[in-house]
């Protein structure tokens, strides 16, 4: 028993590995859908594609339990604009939602949109995951040889399936039994018809928090989600562990929980949630993002200084935002300790107003892309020694054309300083990359010399993966899953998951 205390916009983030999946979850609360509504639109960044969120309504009349379902295409508050299908439609104090960036399964069909939901012989149950399952094309193989039929491509209705075979009679025992067959990545919620629970993979990659609010409890992918309905974060559910939520909870102040049967597994936490994923204000497997990022930038300072080239001079550092702007703090906070002296300043400017666009007015294509999301402040940059911190590179795309940018606003010297080491494998555990040919650390042969000619900067530094793994948590004996660095995956990976592999 654990015992609770008080778009893939087509030039938007081309040049940024997506991860993109948020989950939430709500049990015992009467606002409910309102409350998952608020929990979606505070981990948007998580996911833009798609939206969704279920109830379950108590009939007092007829003693059943109806889910209601709302999900579409688009950003949170399109899906929900109507005020209506929060208020009237999604009744009950029971929810689960899903904000989707597609990883495994076609980003254009509705059918994957989540949460999922079935109606089986035990009850209505839905399903919203993180993460990509590393054996979801032997296990669907092996049901569609057993005569199951499947709805949507996404590798989250696996569990579903696997659940509704199993041979157990306690729901609870069916869920183990199912994700005792999963391998790979998995932060899922799952809503039974009197029931929330909460579940991990055993290495732990993506994030599930566990939060307190007026008596509810809630679940969700980052605490940043709890801050906006005012819940407390509680904890975190642990790797491999399966938490219960129920009647009895709300009573009792405890949660059902079990642990699924992974001999000897160690936690690989992913990495890029510290760099990249997560926003700054979340805790994330127990730490604070925020802390990390700016031990992050204080490590780089320390590999790799850029010095004022004369007496009296100082370095100007600006970063590409947003992700990278606590970085960046902790890169200047150092530079000036070390001596040098640096000063942070805004340089460049981001537009959040920018939308998909077909037009493509100007001849060169891809810098109007660059420009529309971003301008520089040319006082700030004139005739300055430039430092840019950016929290990683992926095609080299947009760093190439920012760089230019701020090269045609009268920069002196432009220094590239990246806050992690260069990606060079892709991800098998929910992260989106591109082949890995179009990596820009693979196609300059992991040779940094080439990858600063290609930028076209005057230097270029990336963080050691010994200086990052030594610049996160290790407190409670973390450890990490660096496998886009290192290419040492945690498990077998025997085949190639792609993100279309049952497109049809």
């Amino acid at each position: 028993m654990k015992s609770f205390e008080i778009s893939d916009n087509i030039f938007l983030e081309e040049d940024k590995p997506h991860d993109r999946c948020a989950v939430f979850g709500i049990y015992g609360h009467a606002k409910a859908a309102q409350m998952a509504y608020y929990g979606l639109l505070a981990q948007q960044h998580r996911g833009q594609e798609a939206s969704g969120i279920v109830t379950s309504f108590h009939d007092e009349t007829t003693g059943k339990h109806h889910f209601r379902i709302h999900k579409d295409f688009g950003l949170v508050n399109d899906v929900f604009r109507d005020d209506t299908i929060l208020n009237d439609e999604l009744k009950g104090d029971l929810a689960i939602g899903h904000n989707r960036y597609s990883t495994a399964g076609a980003a254009d069909n509705l059918l994957n949109i989540q949460p999922l939901t079935v109606n089986y012989r035990d009850g209505n149950i839905a399903i919203s995951h993180n993460g990509n399952l590393t054996n979801f094309r032997e296990l669907r193989k092996s049901l569609q040889d057993e005569g199951t039929i499947f709805q949507t491509t996404s590798d989250t209705e696996i569990i579903l399936h696997l659940m509704a075979k199993s041979k157990e009679r306690d729901q609870i025992r069916q869920i183990i039994e199912a994700l005792n067959r999963v391998e790979g990545a998995y932060s899922i919620a799952i809503m039974t018809d009197d029931k929330l629970i909460a579940a991990r993979d055993p290495h732990g990659w993506r994030p599930l928090a566990v939060g307190k609010l007026d008596g509810a409890y809630v679940i969700a992918s980052e605490t940043c989600a709890f801050d906006i309905i005012n819940a407390k974060y509680v904890c975190d559910v642990e790797p491999g562990e399966i938490l219960v939520i129920d009647k009895n909870t709300l009573q009792t102040g405890e949660a059902k929980s079990f642990k699924l049967k992974k001999e000897n597994t160690r936690s690989h936490h992913c990495i890029f949630e510290y760099i990249y994923f997560s926003r700054p204000d979340s805790y994330i497997f127990g730490e604070s993002v925020d802390r990390v990022r700016r031990k992050l930038g204080k490590s780089l300072a320390h590999e790799h200084p850029v010095k004022p080239s004369f007496e009296g001079e100082t370095v100007v550092v600006i970063n590409v935002p947003d992700s990278s702007n606590t970085g960046t703090l902790g890169y200047v906070s150092a530079s000036n300790k070390l001596g040098n002296k640096s000063k942070y300043e805004i340089g460049l400017i981001r537009s959040h107003y920018v939308g998909r666009t077909f037009i493509q007015p100007m001849q060169d294509v891809r810098e109007v892309r660059v420009k529309t999301k971003f301008n520089t402040v040319k006082g700030v940059l004139q005739g300055k020694k430039v430092v840019i911190i950016d929290d990683s590179i992926v095609r080299g795309t947009t760093s190439k054309q920012l760089v230019k940018l701020i090269r045609d606003s009268g920069a002196r010297e432009i220094h590239f300083r990246v806050t992690s080491p260069p990606i060079r494998y892709p991800c098998y555990y929910g992260m989106d990359f591109p082949n890995p040919y179009e990596l820009i650390a693979n196609r300059c042969d992991g040779d940094i010399d080439k990858i600063k000619n290609e930028l076209g900067v005057d230097s270029i530094g990336y963080l050691s993966l010994e200086n990052l793994l030594e610049s996160v948590p290790h407190d409670r004996g973390e450890s990490y899953c660096t496998a886009c660095f290192s290419g040492q995956f945690p498990t077998q990976i025997g085949i190639d998951v792609t993100k279309d592999e049952h497109e049809v």
